[in-house]
C-alpha cells in the first residue's frame, strides 16, 4: 500500500468551511483524502495545531488519519505562521519517521510547500505541490502578496516533481506566469459529492430556510475582498428588484475580514437593501445544498479563482452560476448554456444576467438541466485516480533537483 504525507499547515481539512481561513482548499483536501484512502491508499494529513483541546491524532476512516502538529501558538495570526514552518517540518518529519517512512510527500498551499520542500530533501521523496493560489495570480486580480510568498513558490516550483492544477486553464496561466517547471504538470480536477449536492426541490429548500417565493439570489464563501461580496450587493441594487432578496453565506476571513462586513453593511444601507439582504453565518459544508437548491441564480464574483468548488457544487444542484470570468470559473461555467461569465466583475452586467434568469423561466430550466448534468463529469473518485497515477509514476522516476 501507497503511503502518503499530505501537508496542509494553515487550515485543517477538518475545519469548518468559510471561517477564518477555512474554505475550498479545506473541502478539497478533505475530499480527496477521502477518495484516495477509499482506494487503498494509506494517508496521513499533517496540519498546524489550531486550538489547545484538539487530540493529536484522528482516525477519520481506514487509511485516513489527520494529525495535529505543534508549530507555535495556537491563535498564530496566518502572516505569522511562515515563522514557524522550521517547527511544524521537524515535528513533521519526526512522526513520519517514527511511524516507518512515507512514499510520498503532497503539499497544499506555499506554507506546505515550504515544508515539503524541506522534507523531499531530508527522506529523498517526491513532492507533489498543490498551491491552490499563486501569488503572480492573485497580483494580476488586484490583490498583491508579499514578495517573500513569490520567492518561495518559485523555489518550491523549481523542486517540485509534480504540480497539480485544477484545470486546462489554470495550467495555462501557470505556465505564463511562472514557465515550463522542471517537474510535471497533473492537472487534477476538483470534485464534488453527488450524494449531497444533486438538483431537488426548490420550494422545500426555500421552505426550510424560511424564505419565500421572490427571487432568491446566493453568494457563498468567505467575507474577504477577494471574494467579491460587495460586488453581489452592488448588483443586488442594480437589478433594481423590490421582490428580490440576496444571501451571503459566509464569515470574516483574513485580517480585512472584519473591515470587509462593515464595508458591506455600509453598502446594503446606502443602497437601502436591508430588507433584502441577510447574512447567514456559515454553514456546515453538506448543508450547504439546501441553499444552492432555493436559489434563482449563484454569485460568484471573485477577484481570482483557481477553480472555484461554490460554481461547481451549486451546477451540481442545477442552480446558474454567474460569474467573474477568471480563472477555473472559465471551465465550469459555459457562458449562455449553464449560467453566464461576466468580464471585470461589473455589476450592472451581473444584474443584466440575473434579471434574464429571472424573468424566462424556459431558459433557467434548460441551463439548471446543463448545470447538473455538466457536473456530473467532476467526481472525487476520479480525481484521485488521476492522483494515484501520478503517484505511481513519480516513485519510479529520478526525482526533480533543485537548482
Amino acid at each position: 500500500m501507497r503511503r502518503v504525507a499530505i501537508l496542509s499547515l494553515h487550515t485543517s481539512p477538518l475545519a469548518q468551511p468559510g471561517v477564518g481561513d477555512g474554505g475550498g482548499m479545506n473541502v478539497y483536501v478533505r475530499e480527496l483524502v477521502s477518495a484516495l484512502a477509499h482506494a487503498g491508499v494509506d494517508c496521513t494529513t499533517y496540519t498546524r495545531t489550531w486550538d489547545k483541546d484538539l487530540p493529536k491524532e484522528i482516525l477519520v476512516e481506514p487509511n485516513h488519519k489527520v494529525v495535529h502538529i505543534p508549530a507555535g501558538p495556537v491563535d498564530l495570526p496566518k502572516e505569522h505562521l511562515v515563522d514557524v514552518v522550521p517547527e511544524f517540518t521537524d515535528n513533521v518529519l519526526h512522526h513520519i519517521n517514527a511511524q516507518g517512512g512515507t512514499d510520498i510527500v503532497h503539499a497544499n498551499y506555499w506554507l506546505s510547500g515550504l515544508s515539503g520542500h524541506s522534507i523531499k530533501h531530508e527522506l529523498n521523496v517526491p513532492l507533489v505541490s498543490t498551491f491552490h493560489t499563486f501569488a503572480r495570480v492573485k497580483a494580476l486580480g488586484g490583490d498583491p502578496e508579499p514578495e517573500l510568498r513569490e520567492k518561495a513558490e518559485t523555489e518550491i516550483i523549481g523542486c517540485s516533481d509534480a504540480i497539480c492544477v485544477s484545470c486546462t486553464e489554470e495550467e495555462r496561466q501557470f505556465i505564463e506566469l511562472y514557465g515550463n517547471p522542471p517537474g510535471r504538470i497533473e492537472i487534477v480536477a476538483p470534485g464534488v459529492e453527488h450524494a449531497f449536492f444533486a438538483p431537488g426541490d426548490k420550494r422545500g429548500a426555500r421552505k426550510a430556510l424560511g424564505l419565500g417565493d421572490g427571487p432568491v439570489l446566493l453568494f457563498v464563501g468567505r467575507i474577504q475582498p477577494l471574494k467579491g461580496a460587495d460586488v453581489a450587493v452592488r448588483s443586488l441594487a442594480a437589478l433594481n428588484r423590490k421582490d428580490a432578496q440576496l444571501l451571503i453565506v459566509g464569515g470574516a476571513s483574513g485580517t480585512d475580514g472584519e473591515r470587509e462586513i462593515h464595508y458591506i453593511n455600509s453598502l446594503i444601507d446606502e443602497f437601502s437593501l436591508n430588507d433584502q439582504v441577510r447574512m447567514v453565518e456559515p454553514q456546515a459544508h453538506h448543508m450547504l445544498s439546501t441553499y444552492y437548491r432555493a436559489a434563482d441564480a449563484v454569485l460568484v464574483p471573485s477577484r481570482s479563482e483557481s477553480f472555484g468548488l461554490v460554481a461547481l457544487e451549486a451546477a451540481a444542484c442545477g442552480t446558474p452560476v454567474i460569474a467573474n470570468a477568471v480563472g477555473g470559473l472559465l471551465t465550469i461555467v459555459e457562458h449562455g448554456r449553464t449560467g453566464y461569465l461576466v468580464p471585470d466583475r461589473n455589476p450592472e452586467l451581473f444584474a443584466r444576467h440575473m434579471a434574464t434568469i429571472l424573468d424566462d423561466n424556459s431558459l433557467a430550466t434548460r441551463m439548471s438541466f446543463d448545470a447538473a448534468e455538466r457536473a456530473r463529469g467532476y467526481t472525487w473518485s476520479f480525481a484521485a485516480a488521476r492522483l494515484r497515477r501520478a503517484y505511481a509514476d513519480l516513485t519510479s522516476r529520478d526525482r526533480v533537483v533543485c537548482k
